[in-house]
């Protein structure tokens, strides 16, 4: 696979979201999960991100579990910031100095690594300014216990302020053909600054793979049929869902499949943009690893895009936690 830089950070141009290996989108199978973050070592997709509040705490000890041994090969990033107590329950946003400190030690304990190569405050803290959180991550990066900083859902002025503290190597935010707005103020903001940008949810939390023809798809105790996100709620995901049609004609005339056009897609938008779609499974991940050998051109994504247009319903429920 080639390589991709988010900033002086080398990483795969595709990296592996690991969050619903261990929540959020039903069941997992840990066997499974640790052998398809296994198979994407192999496969050179080497850049792995996970977090304290998934499962909470489990996912980390997952890939801490399937990195032993092969801590080399792997670019690991993890966040902090979203508080939860180990019974699931949610505290809150927490960009507090002293919890800065503690979480990346019990980060480090779970993962069971001397650094973390790439650390994320994975929600701004409304109630702490972001010079006293970013002071604090750079404390880490000089203890040797952090080697990059990054952001996740950060506004362009907090990205300035940050930045004006020490240098952030990546912002973490939703991108893909669903959701573009980023490309308005965001991406300028992260280019001017020279920090990468990292895309979760590149496949619109499952909806651009052309696998859910209604919300009913998704399992039970999915959080994506729990109400979650607007967009893929009843109302909204009948309309949201002819919109694929898009990228699944796209596929049929590339020879692809409409998870590797989506992914294409993203990756089409500048050598400094990393997808990291999320799998627990293989033969999801080897498909969409498969979409780095699918190009687009300029006029191909722009076409793609403007079909599309804008999907119907927002991102989360709850956007209070996006800061604007």
């Amino acid at each position: 696979m080639q390589s991709r830089h988010l900033g002086s950070l080398e990483v795969s141009a595709l990296g592996l979201g690991c969050m619903g290996m261990s929540e959020f989108y039903g069941q997992g199978d840990d066997d499974e999960s640790v052998a398809t973050i296994q198979r994407a070592l192999d496969l050179g997709c080497t850049f792995l991100d996970t977090a304290d509040m998934y499962g909470p705490f489990t996912n980390e000890r997952l890939v801490g579990r399937a990195v032993a041994g092969r801590r080399d090969e792997v670019v690991l990033a993890t966040k902090f910031g979203n508080e939860r107590l180990p019974d699931g329950s949610w505290v809150g946003i927490n960009g507090r100095p002293d919890y800065v400190r503690s979480a990346c030690d019990a980060s480090l304990g779970r993962l069971g690594v001397d650094h973390i190569d790439l650390y994320y405050q994975h929600r701004v803290d409304p109630d702490v300014p972001i010079e006293e959180t970013v002071g604090a991550m750079a404390e880490l990066v000089e203890a040797g216990k952090v080697r990059h900083l990054g952001l996740s859902e950060a506004s362009p002025a907090t990205i300035r302020r940050a930045h004006a503290v020490h240098p952030i190597t990546a912002l973490q935010t939703e991108y893909s053909l669903f959701t573009r707005d980023v490309e308005a103020e965001v991406l300028p903001t992260v280019r001017e600054l020279g920090i990468g940008f990292v895309a979760y949810s590149p496949l619109g939390r499952g909806i651009l793979t052309g696998a859910y023809t209604q919300s009913s798809d998704f399992a039970e105790d999915d959080s994506r049929r729990a109400g979650r996100f607007p967009r893929l709620a009843d109302a909204n995901f009948e309309r949201n869902r002819a919109l694929v049609a898009a990228v699944e004609e796209l596929a049929g005339r590339k020879g692809c499949t409409p998870a590797q056009v989506a992914l294409a897609w993203v990756l089409a938008q500048g050598g400094d943009v990393v997808p990291i779609p999320g799998t627990k499974r293989r033969r999801y991940l080897e498909d969409n690893i498969g979409a780095a050998d699918v190009a687009l051109d300029a006029a191909e994504a722009a076409a793609l895009a403007d079909r599309i247009g804008v999907p119907e319903g927002d991102r989360y429920a709850d956007m209070s936690t996006v800061n604007r």
